[in-house]
């Protein structure tokens, strides 16, 4: 079946927005032409998130069928691609995970987000920064992630400096083209810029679970701020201050909004399982029994309406929800609309409902 159609609206392109019509065939975009009188809806890329565990009561971490549920209740809020993300555990359970997901990216279904690869959150992070990870911390092993390689299409790895300390995992990892982004660590200022000069070119998490920005001792936080061009950030308003995350913006060109999503994302309040630990839901935030935040139940569309509600234009709030998380793992046809690229799109209303999610041109329904 060919998978072709058209839609008009107000369609953000790489220029800004024009009024006009998208089409589309075979799942890519073909020309978007300018016209008179189309709906004032607005017409943007598809999210795309680069962290993500669960959602739909299922987690990444549970192997066989559990990506495809995530996929699913993911499309249905606007994410139209992701990295299935991985937490901290035992090796054999990263490894299960890690062959579920692959088998999802290569066997893509209707209805479903598309898995671009995996995000590995941990196993190699600080015992001492664990933040709602599993005590499963271990150094940096070569010849473990090269049997995770083999496994599945890693895209990312978060690393901690203290399970790297001479800088050979990083290394290795920017040599295999994968990217390594600091995080779960309580590195210094001086060891973090130093990771970022080895090839860590982001963050996980901007803010949270790392050494604080303080004006005598800036942290992770000051040598992201310092040093980078890319950010991963949680806008759920409740992770990171909407002054912090100003703050962020204006210093890192290109930072962009994750979920962090966990099996609590789409379902009511009440107990879930991340990865092995119990955690709560509770209105918009998901916690430990301690307390401690433990990932979130936040969407990208409600990510992007958090942006426009700190001040950001539905432009600006597009890009940090799609464009730069794409550009960050070179996925050019994606996070933007253009000839050629993916048809991956989602329809926003002037009161910035979602009406409509296409994936490569599919209605998700």
């Amino acid at each position: 079946m060919i998978n072709s159609g058209e839609l008009a609206g107000q369609i953000l392109t790489p220029g800004g927005f024009v009024s006009g019509r998208i089409l589309w065939r075979d799942g890519l975009v073909e020309r978007i032409e300018k016209m008179h009188g189309a709906p004032e809806a607005y017409v943007l890329p598809g999210f795309v998130d680069l962290h993500c565990h669960g959602g739909g009561g299922a987690d990444v971490m549970n192997g066989g069928e559990a990506v495809r549920t995530v996929a699913a209740t993911h499309a249905a809020t606007g994410t139209t691609s992701f990295l299935a993300t991985t937490m901290t555990a035992p090796v054999p359970d990263i490894e299960l995970a890690l062959a579920a997901a692959e088998r999802v990216r290569k066997a893509p279904a209707r209805g479903e987000a598309t898995v671009l690869g995996v995000h590995l959150e941990g196993p190699f992070i600080s015992p001492q920064r664990l933040g709602a990870q599993p005590a499963n911390a271990i150094p940096g092993s070569i010849e473990l992630m090269r049997r995770f390689l083999d496994l599945a299409a890693i895209r990312v790895v978060t690393v901690a400096t203290e399970a790297d300390r001479d800088g050979a995992f990083i290394r290795y990892l920017v040599e295999a083209g994968v990217r390594a982004q600091l995080g779960h660590s309580l590195a210094d200022y001086e060891t973090a810029a130093e990771a970022i000069r080895c090839g860590c070119r982001s963050v996980t998490h901007l803010f949270n679970a790392m050494s604080p920005l303080l004006h005598r001792a800036p942290g992770i936080v000051g040598a992201a701020l310092a040093h980078l061009d890319y950010a991963e950030l949680i806008p759920d308003l409740l992770h990171v201050h909407p002054g912090a995350i100003r703050a962020a913006l204006r210093a890192i060109p290109n930072v962009y909004a994750v979920t962090d999503a966990t099996p609590a994302t789409g379902m009511p309040d009440g107990a879930y399982k991340l990865g092995s630990q119990p955690v709560f839901k509770c209105d918009n935030g998901v916690r430990l029994a301690d307390g401690t935040l433990a990932g979130s139940c936040l969407t990208m569309v409600e990510a992007f309406r958090n942006l426009v509600s700190i001040g950001l234009t539905i432009e600006e709030a597009s890009r940090r929800t799609s464009t730069f998380a794409a550009d960050y793992i070179g996925e050019a046809s994606r996070g933007r609309l253009v000839p050629g690229g993916a048809a991956d799109m989602v329809v926003i209303e002037t009161n910035l409902s979602l009406a409509d999610v296409f994936v490569g041109g599919a209605a998700i329904s």
